[in-house]
C-alpha cells in the first residue's frame, strides 16, 4: 500500500513516553513507539518527531506552584531533551538513522535546530527529533510542532495521544460524546477543543497544515495514518464538521 503523505511530523507527548506509569520514561512504551517508526519508514515517508516532557516536568504546574514561569519553562524544554534522546537510542537500537536537534544549544548531546540540515537529513532518510521546544519559554511543545511542521513543509501533523481523536464532550465521563471525524480550524478554536494549544492551532491554520489526532495506544495507528486509513480526527481548513 501506497503512502499517503511525503513529509510527516508526529507530536508526541511526554505523558506517551510514560506509559501507566506515573513518572518518567517506560522503556517498554518507548521500544513500542521506534518499532513503529522504523515501519513508517521502511515506507520511505519522511519523519521529523517533536517530543514533550511532561512525563519529568511540566512548567505550567510548577509555576502554578510558585516556581518563576520562564525558569520552570526551561527547565520543561531540558526534560524534552532527555525524552529525544532516548527515543533515538531506542530507533538506533533498530537500525533507524535518527538525529536530535536541540533549539538551546548543547553540542556535547545533540545538533543545534538548524532548517537546512533537518530539511537534508529527513532527504536522506533520517528520522529528525527536535528537542528544547521552540527554545522560548511561554510556548508549548504543541506550538513548536506547528512552527517545526510550517519551517520544514510538512504536509500533516500527527498528534498521537490517548484517546482515538477529538469529542465533543469528555468521553471518559460521558459515554455519549461524540467523536468527530472532521472538524475546521475555526470551530477547533471557536469551541476550545484542547486539540493543541491555540496559538499552535492558529499556526497551522495560517499554514494550511493539518492535524490528524488519534490514539497512539493502538498499534499500527502510525502506519495507518501514513498510508491513508480512515482514523482519528483530521482538522483542516477544507475539512467538513462531521
Amino acid at each position: 500500500m501506497g503512502t499517503h503523505y511525503r513529509r510527516v511530523l508526529l507530536k508526541l507527548s511526554g505523558e506517551a513516553l510514560m506509559g501507566n506509569l506515573g513518572y518518567g520514561i517506560d522503556p517498554q512504551v518507548v521500544k513500542d513507539i521506534a518499532a513503529e517508526v522504523a515501519e513508517v519508514m521502511a515506507t520511505g515517508v519522511q519523519l521529523a518527531i517533536v517530543v514533550g516532557g511532561g512525563n519529568i516536568f511540566r512548567g505550567v504546574k510548577a509555576s502554578a506552584a510558585g516556581m518563576d514561569r520562564a525558569t520552570a519553562d526551561y527547565i520543561g524544554m531540558i526534560a524534552t531533551v532527555m525524552n529525544a534522546m532516548t527515543l533515538q537510542d531506542s530507533l538506533e537500537r533498530i537500525g533507524v538513522q535518527t538525529r536530535v536537534q536541540t533549539a538551546i544549544a548543547m553540542q556535547e548531546l545533540a545538533e543545534p535546530y538548524i532548517r537546512r540540515r533537518a530539511i537534508r537529513h529527513l532527504e536522506k532518510g533520517r528520522v529528525v527529533i527536535f528537542g528544547a521546544g521552540s527554545g522560548n519559554p511561554f510556548f508549548t511543545t504543541d506550538t513548536t510542532a506547528a512552527l517545526r511542521a510550517a519551517e520544514i513543509e510538512a504536509e500533516v501533523i500527527f498528534k498521537a495521544t490517548k484517546v482515538d481523536g477529538v469529542y465533543d464532550d469528555d468521553p471518559m465521563k460521558n459515554k455519549n460524546a461524540k467523536r468527530f471525524q472532521t472538524l475546521t480550524y475555526n470551530h477547533v478554536l471557536t469551541n476550545d477543543l484542547r486539540v493543541m494549544d491555540s496559538t499552535a492551532i492558529a499556526l497551522c491554520k495560517e499554514n494550511n497544515i493539518p492535524i490528524l489526532v488519534f490514539d497512539l495506544t493502538v498499534g499500527g495507528n502510525i502506519h495507518r495514518a501514513v498510508v491513508g486509513e480512515s482514523i482519528g480526527t483530521l482538522v483542516g481548513g477544507s475539512c467538513e464538521i462531521s
